[in-house]
């Protein structure tokens, strides 16, 4: 399947796709590449996700992005943070992860964000490609970047979606 675009369109999650996000980010969770969270953690932020349900009948997905809001900091007003970025093993090369970010990135702009940043244990190539630069730890926002784990070896990326309109 790979390179053949997916079918099913980007939509807001509701709390009812906590079990799905869950099952969807747990290999991630094992892998190290995202932090351990609960059922009860996607579903106190499902709102906050974007998701690509899965072509079968089961409740599955196959994509699914987060973006919250920042606390304003001096140098980072309007910030949005991207995380828990996640395509079904199987579906990676299909164009799920771009149909995410771009959906994405029309939704921080809707919500009048003017930066995004974000933190990967991959080597970023989505991104990138995106129009995001990598950056140091010490040029993001200090109340997120503070959370950061350097044992798992991040790079931290960031857009200024003001310079894309």
């Amino acid at each position: 399947m790979r390179g053949i675009l997916h079918p099913a369109p980007v939509r807001t999650a509701t709390g009812a796709d906590a079990e799905a996000l869950y099952a969807l980010s747990a290999p991630f969770m094992r892998s190290g590449a995202l932090r351990p969270r609960t059922v009860a953690d996607y579903r106190r932020a499902g709102e906050h996700f974007l998701v690509v349900p899965g072509v079968g009948p089961d409740g599955s997905l196959d994509g699914c992005v987060a973006l919250r809001a920042l606390p304003p900091e001096p140098e980072h007003p309007a910030t949005g943070l991207l995380h828990n970025f996640c395509v079904r093993d199987g579906r990676q090369g299909a164009g799920l992860g771009s149909r995410l970010l771009a959906a994405l990135l029309a939704e921080a702009a809707r919500c009048g964000l003017r930066t995004l940043v974000t933190a990967s244990t991959g080597d970023g190539a989505l991104f990138l490609r995106g129009g995001f630069r990598e950056i140091p730890v010490a040029l993001a926002p200090r109340g997120w970047a503070a959370g950061l784990d350097p044992a798992r070896g991040s790079r931290v990326f960031t857009l200024n979606l003001a310079a894309e309109g």
